[in-house]
């Protein structure tokens, strides 16, 4: 793959490569090889998950297709959704449509009004879903090599039911029980992971799940929108989904609130060891109220496997706005649709570099750019 000349003005270096020490190691005897790969997680985070778009399409439809191993894949939020994409026929299209769907989606508003109302956001949501997966959701519970792992957030205590005083008053109890320790979050919410099947029982988890209060639900046509959907639900955007077929009752919310970046207790195989995890930070944050502690941000040992594929800052700082897409350009741009789609379209476009000096280094890699986790 060769850089593209839209880069030969800007030489600045797009991606950083972030290895926990098992990871470093193998990669230092070994190199990195399509069939070193295990686990994808794919992190929560919005708009944010665009930039990934170009990683994506080279992981999936040129890099992959090389190996023949099982890989589990993880996804929160866009993350699910992505990787739910990746489990398409054809996933660079799939992929590129994704990216298209997302940068177009628009919410009509009434003058004056600055965000829509989480019912319409979420009936339009699910429009979406059934455009984007209808008639295809064999493909993605049936694929040959990737396992999809979806996770969401059941409510429990006050947040068992939605409701207009208990659902903020059961997010204030659960944002005071993290603040004290991230496993009193398990009292309020619980991880609900929705898992493709082998043998007509859900697919082994790709992690241990002693972290955190944890469930595992067999993913089948019958659940799946509601799961991806659910997964996608960010508490007062969205209205939580209030039950999915064959999972505990109880309403489901955004994956990404008790496992915002999936740190998770990864155990990968001894054949494929490695957890690849295209990012859009150094940071692999827990849980979604984890982002004001950011003493837990640092990585553990339950990261020790993981290569995190990352954007520079510096880089970023070139970007429109000198920043990535991020849910707030939905309210900044809420009545202009066109300049919201150039603004992203044109933060997509330059990830490109990402997957070119990925693909470059896979080539030639150069172990100083790997750097401690």
């Amino acid at each position: 793959m060769k850089l593209n000349l839209f880069y030969a003005s800007t030489p600045m270096p797009a991606l950083r490569l972030f290895a926990g020490p098992a990871a470093a190691r193998h990669i230092q005897l070994n190199g990195l090889r399509p069939q070193d790969i295990g686990a994808i997680p794919g992190a929560a985070g919005g708009p944010k998950g665009l930039i990934l778009g170009p990683l994506d399409r080279f992981l999936f439809g040129q890099w992959l297709p090389r190996s023949q191993q099982p890989v589990a894949l993880i996804g929160a939020s866009i993350g699910a959704w992505r990787m739910a994409t990746a489990c398409l026929n054809d996933p660079q299209a799939a992929l590129e449509r994704l990216e298209r769907d997302y940068i177009a989606q628009h919410f009509k508003l009434p003058h004056g009004q600055k965000r829509p109302t989480p019912h319409q956001v979420s009936g339009q949501f699910a429009e979406s879903l059934q455009v984007f997966y209808g008639g295809r959701i064999e493909e993605v519970l049936q694929h040959p090599r990737y396992r999809l792992h979806i996770v969401t957030s059941r409510g429990r205590l006050l947040l068992s039911r939605d409701g207009a005083w208990r659902t903020p008053l059961g997010y204030l109890g659960a944002y005071v029980s993290n603040a004290m320790t991230r496993k009193a979050l398990g009292s309020w919410l619980e991880r609900v992971v929705f898992s493709a099947t082998e043998n007509n029982e859900p697919a082994a988890l790709p992690f241990g799940t002693h972290d955190f209060r944890t469930r595992q639900v067999a993913l089948r046509a019958n659940n799946f929108m509601d799961a991806l959907q659910a997964s996608c639900s960010i508490p007062f955007v969205l209205r939580p989904v209030p039950t999915i077929v064959g999972a505990p009752p109880g309403p489901y919310w955004d994956g990404g609130i008790t496992d915002y970046h999936l740190h998770l207790q990864y155990q990968p195989s001894a054949a494929s060891p490695i957890v690849l995890y295209p990012h859009f930070q150094k940071a692999v944050v827990p849980g979604w109220l984890d982002k004001a502690w950011k003493r837990r941000h640092r990585a553990s040992a339950a990261l020790d496997n993981m290569l995190v594929l990352a954007p520079d800052p510096s880089w970023v700082q070139g970007l429109p706005g000198a920043r990535l897409p991020d849910r707030g350009d939905f309210t900044r741009y809420a009545h202009d649709l066109p300049g919201r789609m150039k603004v992203w379209s044109a933060a997509t476009s330059a990830a490109r570099q990402l997957a070119d000096e990925f693909a470059e280094w896979l080539e030639r890699p150069d172990l100083s750019r790997l750097e401690p986790l």
